[in-house]
């Protein structure tokens, strides 16, 4: 929580420590704008925000037994995740710190072990929006979507595996049918399928296909070893990847 912290202006530290010490001696809805605010602003900021928030809930409900700070941050990120389209066309930056720390909140703060049901929707509906052919052509956004899917796709899952089968659906054809994708793209579309098809983990065995994956004639083009991954998704793509992956250029790397 250091680069978070040093973030944060000498006020906003000091609002926190008494929040964490004695809630009810802070404006903790103050607190909550003046998180989400630099949340906003800056990417290294918003990754451990979430990690801040929940110190502030955990406090607040073991010294206070109120819930206030959280309530107020989940109104505050309703009214941005409204927002969020108007957000994006005015800067994706602050559209990129907005899913992170969506995330983050969803990550770091639970409700009897299990995750806040009212943002599982939402992160969703962010990771979608991530998932379409234009933002796929902008590699800050994929690379924003790839890192969330690592932090929280597997509990996501477990709320809602339709839901993730449908983005995944989305990701799929973005690799196979879409073709203004940059190289850097297709790799991170790739590594996130394997990853997901691997169980959320990747073993040092799988990272191996990447170091090959730089060749410059193959770096657009399926390989071989995510056939049956691609395959086992379903749907008509799939029978792109089986004509592509015979391509004996590639196959000879795989």
């Amino acid at each position: 929580m250091d680069s978070a912290w040093t973030a944060l202006d000498v006020v906003t530290q000091t609002m926190f420590h008494k929040a964490i010490d004695d809630p009810k001696s802070v404006d903790l809805e103050k607190l909550t704008i003046a998180i989400v605010d630099q949340s906003l602003k800056d990417i290294s900021f918003c990754k451990d925000a979430g990690r801040m928030c929940y110190a502030v809930v955990q406090a607040e409900a073991q010294k206070a037994a109120t819930s206030v700070f959280r309530r107020n941050l989940l109104t505050r990120l309703q009214q941005e995740f409204t927002a969020r389209e108007e957000t994006r066309n005015r800067s994706v930056q602050e559209w990129v710190c907005l899913v992170t720390f969506i995330c983050s909140i969803f990550d770091y703060i639970k409700v009897n072990n299990a995750p806040l049901v009212a943002l599982v929707d939402p992160v969703y509906d962010c990771l979608y929006r991530l998932a379409k052919p234009d933002a796929l052509i902008n590699e800050e956004e994929v690379d924003c979507l790839v890192v969330q899917l690592h932090r929280v796709g597997e509990q996501l899952e477990q709320t809602n595996s339709q839901r993730m089968n449908q983005l995944f659906y989305l990701l799929r054809d973005g690799f196979l049918l879409q073709e203004d994708l940059s190289s850097m793209t297709r790799l991170l579309l790739l590594e996130i399928l394997e990853f997901r098809a691997s169980g959320w983990t990747l073993t040092d065995t799988a990272h191996k296909p990447y170091l090959r994956r730089s060749d410059p004639f193959c770096q657009s083009k399926p390989h071989n070893f995510l056939s049956k991954l691609l395959f086992s998704l379903g749907g008509p793509s799939c029978m792109y990847y089986q004509a592509s992956a015979t391509d004996p250029e590639c196959s000879s790397q795989s």
